[in-house]
This record gives structure tokens, C-alpha cells and sequence, in this order.
């Protein structure tokens, strides 16, 4: 199938297109006597060669090369945001006119697609996925007009877990009139591949990643958006001239001298979540584990919600999906460590009939 022949200017927002971004200190010149910021030269309160008292770089190149080389792609191919949730909120900043324009998601699926869209004042298409929990393109494509700007796809999906057929994923970013936005958060504990590679033949796709789940390190606050460079030259446009800190940006190029690290981490969890879903599979309580391509599983279970509180009463906090559609009676729970796990079970026996 060709790519999509969309023109990502045209898509733009006018106001988005036209504007004039602001133009930091740190934009023009990084070294020197730098005496052009209104920043502190006597220096911060912390020893040490991060240069706290100076802003950091605004575009943070060494860091995008590190992940582009990471996954396969030109670092001008990269945006980092201050996670997964900034790269969404840009992206329907720079696309959706307020009160005019509507995203598509696929429910269930992550909450902040909706909450950012309500918050910019953008009208909300929903299309359930289907019963194998999979996107129907031919219903989703039906529902998309001109004022349909964005469609977001989470694979591996949450809280379901579950990973979108490529077949379908591929033929959405395609034929969608606008941009296709999927989310990969979990995608390192899948066996299926990412589709950041998709990039340079479909100048409408954008891969969202993140450093809070395969790399451990949700505290840092490090979200990734790989896409076609017209689409990264807007989102620089509109971020914030310092989104990124030295901290994070620090602390994330040492998480990629760490990689066998993490990737022996990531074993583990596969490890862990195979045994949990086998463990939960034998409980008769439990009518259903749904396959998971995630750190997660979703299960259904009697009473869920009173499984849920019960649980919450002897302090093991899990998560009840119930109230989202397709996951009637269902909890999620995250795969811990082997000990967390096997107090989760144990307390989970404890508190069925």
C-alpha cells in the first residue's frame, strides 16, 4: 500500500502555520560569555558539571540522537516532551481549531486523549473496538470527516493490553483524512515490532513512547514523539523554549549506557506476567485473562468491584475497569516484583469466597 499522500501544512492550524515562535537566548548561543538570559552567574546551591544555574538546550540534540539511533530512526525524526501526555496536548494544539475540529478514539483506551482534547475545547468521536478488542477500520473511517484531525491508536492497548493488528493499523494510517497518532507506551514488552519505522513512508503518523514503562523511569517524566520532520518542526514550534531540564535529559543519556540492564528487566517482567496470568487463570473466581502485550493484565472477575475494594482495604491497590466499555467486571493489575505478585495472589485468594 502507498503512503499517505497527506499534506501535513494543510492540516495545520492557520494560526499554528503562521505563528512566530519564541526565540530563546539559548537558541542563538550556547557557549561564551554568556551574560544574555537574566540567569544566575554566581552559580546554584548543587555542586556539579550539570551547570544548574544555565538554562538547558532547547532542542536537546544529543539526547534525540541517542533515541533515534535507539530506535532506528534520524534524530530530526524525534520530539521529546515532558512525557507521553505534552506530545498529545501539542499535537491537538497545532492541529484542532477549538470549537470547530473533533479527534477519534477507540475506546477503552488511555483517559488523556479525551481529558486533553475536552480541555482545548475539541469535540470527542468515539468507535468501540470491536469484541476481539481490535480497531474496525471500515466503521472508524465511516465516522472520520474533514473536522476529523486526529485518530488515536494505543497498541499494546490500555487496559485492555492488547496489541492492534498491524494489517489494520496500516491501512487506518493510510486512508485516515488526518493524523493518525499511535501510542506506544508498552511497546517494549511486545513481541511485535514498533512502527516508528512507518515515519518515512506516512507523513500523517505519529509513534508516541516513553521512558515511564520498559525503562523504569516514570519519575523522569521523558515522553517521545517520532514523526514525519514537518510534524517535529511544529511541535518545536509550539513547546514551551525549555521543556525538557538538565535533570531529565541528564539521567535519561545515562539510562542508554544501561540498555542490557534494562532489557534484562524487561525479561523479567514478560517472566512475571506469564506466571500471573497463569496463577489467575486458576482461580475459578476469574472468567477471563485477557492476552497482554504489556507490563499489565486485565482480567474478569465476580464481584470486581467489591474484589476491588477489598483489596484496596488490605493494601494491595490494583486498578477497576469496569466502568469502561468492553471491560464490564474487569480489574488491571500491573506486574510487580516476584514478591509483590505473590502478596497479590495470596490476597486475592484471601478475600474470594
Amino acid at each position: 500500500m502507498a503512503g499517505n499522500r497527506i499534506n501535513i501544512d494543510e492540516l495545520v492550524r492557520p494560526n499554528i502555520r503562521d505563528l512566530s515562535p519564541y526565540r530563546s537566548a539559548r537558541d542563538d548561543f550556547d557557549s561564551g560569555l554568556l551574560l544574555d538570559a537574566n540567569e544566575n552567574a554566581f552559580g546554584s546551591p548543587f555542586d556539579g558539571s550539570l551547570q544548574l544555574n544555565r538554562y538547558p538546550s532547547p532542542t536537546q540534540d544529543p539526547l534525540r540522537k541517542r533515541v533515534a539511533a535507539f530506535r532506528g530512526v534520524d534524530h530530526e525524526n524525534i520530539f521529546l516532551g515532558v512525557g507521553s501526555d505534552e506530545p498529545i496536548d501539542l499535537l491537538i494544539r497545532i492541529f484542532c481549531k477549538p470549537g470547530e475540529d473533533a479527534i477519534l478514539i477507540t475506546p477503552p483506551t488511555y483517559g488523556m486523549y479525551k481529558v486533553s482534547a475536552r480541555i482545548n475545547d475539541v469535540a470527542v468521536k468515539s468507535v468501540l473496538l470491536d469484541e476481539s478488542l481490535q480497531p474496525d477500520p471500515d466503521a472508524i473511517l465511516s465516522k472520520a470527516d474533514a473536522r476529523t484531525k486526529i485518530l488515536f491508536l494505543c497498541s499494546p492497548n490500555n487496559p485492555t493490553g492488547n496489541f492492534l493488528e498491524r494489517e489494520r493499523m496500516i491501512r487506518l494510517i493510510g486512508q485516515f483524512p488526518g493524523i493518525v497518532v499511535l501510542d506506544e507506551a508498552y511497546i517494549d514488552f511486545s513481541s511485535e515490532k514498533s512502527a516508528a519505522g512507518l515515519v518515512e513512508k506516512y507523513p500523517n503518523l505519529v509513534v508516541l513512547q516513553t521512558l515511564s514503562k520498559s525503562f523504569g523511569m516514570a519519575g523522569v517524566r521523558l515522553g517521545i514523539a517520532i514523526a514525519d520532520v514537518a510534524v517535529i518542526r511544529y511541535m518545536m514550534k509550539v513547546k514551551a523554549p525549555y521543556n525538557i531540564n538538565k535533570l531529565t535529559a541528564d539521567t535519561a543519556l545515562q539510562a542508554f549506557d544501561k540498555l542490557g540492564q534494562i532489557q534484562a528487566t524487561i525479561e523479567k517482567v514478560i517472566a512475571e506476567r506469564k506466571r500471573l496470568a497463569k496463577a489467575l487463570s486458576g482461580m475459578k473466581a476469574v472468567r477471563k485473562v485477557f492476552p497482554s502485550d504489556a507490563n499489565f493484565l486485565l482480567f474478569r472477575i465476580d464481584d470486581a468491584l467489591e474484589v476491588y475494594r477489598e483489596l484496596a482495604s488490605r493494601g494491595v491497590i490494583i486498578r477497576y475497569r469496569g466502568n469502561e466499555p468492553r471491560c464490564e467486571d474487569c480489574l488491571r493489575v500491573t506486574v510487580g516484583m516476584p514478591e509483590e505478585n505473590e502478596r497479590f495472589l495470596s490476597t486475592l485468594k484471601q478475600v474470594l469466597p
